[in-house]
Order: structure tokens, then sequence, then C-alpha cells
């Protein structure tokens, strides 16, 4: 079941008063197909942000996450001392979890090795699939979405593997649906 935005669209969340932010990260950019390494980045550490918590709340923070992380510059991030890390434990703009703080140095490391690996983390993400276009899905309600794929819980173990943190296969699987590795958008949403 959607709901329906002030602006009248049916949508798989987001839109209502007051959360006219949300939807619009619906409509622009959940779902799309994203292929920059640095956006791929800052989905990824914004879903292990996540873990635990709503979406919603992450979101509300993302502008103190770019702050904070510079950008998500995947360098910068890499390079962050313990000093700069545990000083964001103070930042009400972001979650201040030392755990999910500090994974974001964690996977930076990890993120850049890849890149040299494979040329692009987005080489190697979007080689889990068997090719374009992404599986789609039409679920009636969100309950009956998915929270895991045997993609997702792929991907999750190769990066557990490597010595990345919150990528367990629900996260991954939320990282699929946001960056276009999958299309869940529900039936009856203007975006299916």
């Amino acid at each position: 079941m959607t709901m329906i935005g002030t602006d009248g669209k049916h949508r798989c969340f987001g839109g209502q008063a007051g959360k006219e932010f949300y939807g619009d990260y619906h409509d622009r950019e959940w779902g799309v197909p994203v292929h920059d390494d640095r956006l791929l980045f800052e989905n990824l550490i914004l879903e292990g942000a996540q873990a635990g918590l709503s979406w919603e709340t992450v979101l509300r923070k993302r502008d103190g996450y770019r702050r904070a992380f510079h950008g998500f510059d995947i360098l910068r991030c890499a390079a962050m001392g313990d000093d700069e890390l545990e000083a964001l434990r103070d930042d009400a703009g972001i979650i201040r979890n030392r755990l999910k703080i500090y994974s974001v140095r964690k996977n930076a490391l990890v993120f850049l090795q890849m890149q040299r690996e494979f040329g692009s983390f987005d080489a190697w993400l979007w080689d889990h699939l068997d090719g374009p276009p992404p599986p789609v899905n039409r679920p009636g309600h969100f309950s009956d979405m998915a929270s895991t794929s045997p993609i997702s819980d792929a991907i999750s173990k190769k990066l557990k593997k490597r010595g990345m943190s919150f990528v367990g296969s629900t996260i991954i699987y939320a990282y699929m649906q946001a960056i276009g590795m999958a299309d869940d958008h529900l039936a009856g949403c203007w975006k299916a």
C-alpha cells in the first residue's frame, strides 16, 4: 500500500506534511542507478549508519554527515585520524555511535583498495548483477518487500571478508534498493 503525499502522488514512502524531504528522496534518488564511486561510498556509509534506526533519521542528518566526513571524499575519510573521529562523537549532526563513526575510515580504506584492484568500486559492485536492467519486484505492501537476497548475501560476505563494517546482508539489500540495483517500488507507486 502506498502513501499519498501532499502533492497527491502515491509513493512507497514520504511526501506527507513535514516529510516532503523524504518524498523528494524517494522521487529523485531511491532506486535510481548510481555509478559514481563517491555517491556509492556516501550511500554505503549512510546505509550502515541507519542500522537499528529509521532511514528518516539518517536523511535528517545527511547534511551533518556530509560536513563531518568531508563531502564523503573517500581519500579524506580514509586519512581521518583517531582524534578527528573521536571529536565526531560530540557532533549532534550525525549519529554518534563510536563503531559507526570509526567504520567510515575503515570502510574508506577497503573501498580505496577495491578501487585499485577493480578500477572502480562501481565495476566490482554492479558486476554482481547478470546485467541491466536491475531485478524488478512490485510488492503490494512494505511488509512484503524483501530484506535480503542471494546477491546481497554474496556482496555482504565479500565486503566483510575484506574488512568492512556495517555491511550485513539486510544493510546491503537496502543499499541495493537505494542505488538502483533492485527496483522494489511498491505496486501503485508513481515510480513503479
